[in-house]
């Protein structure tokens, strides 16, 4: 429960130092649990589902679920802060994303990632994808996986 305690005033904290003048945002626990069960029977329905929470500045606050694994990316400009609420699925990281293409604003996708190093994520942990770093969410089939994800655009 302390590591829970943690996180949520870590999370709390994030929109509080992003936003700009004198006015802060905070969600409650509540608020993100709703949140992502008002999403899970489109995630259910369409393999992944998400919404903005905030956005301001640099800092965009999404929550996503997912019933399905993810194709590969890299963010150009965005660096990913995740915290996992629900599920476990395996982040790849590193590598190179196989059939790479690259769209006009700079994001790289793929099918999957070569030669990268797989990690075990659940609920609590806290994820950090630097911009230019390929990743990939794989989710086990029946599982429903959600999370927080932070996009903080870089310079």
């Amino acid at each position: 429960m302390k590591s829970s305690s943690l996180m949520w005033m870590f999370l709390a904290a994030v929109p509080a130092l992003a936003v700009s003048g004198e006015r802060a945002t905070m969600f409650s626990a509540n608020q993100i649990k709703n949140e992502l069960t008002q999403l899970a029977p489109k995630a259910v329905e369409k393999g992944s589902s998400g919404s903005v929470l905030a956005s301001t500045g640099n800092l965009a606050l999404k929550t996503s679920v997912r019933t399905t694994s993810g194709g590969a990316e890299i963010h150009a400009k965005y660096d990913d802060l995740m915290i996992v609420e629900q599920g476990s699925a395996t982040l790849i990281t590193g590598g190179t994303i196989a059939n790479a293409k690259t769209n006009d604003d700079g994001e790289t996708t793929g099918p999957s990632i070569d030669g990268g190093v797989s990690r075990e994520i659940k609920p609590g942990d806290v994820i950090i994808v630097p911009a230019g770093v390929p990743h990939q969410l794989i989710v086990p089939p029946g599982v429903t996986y959600a999370a927080l994800v932070a996009k903080v655009k870089e310079g």
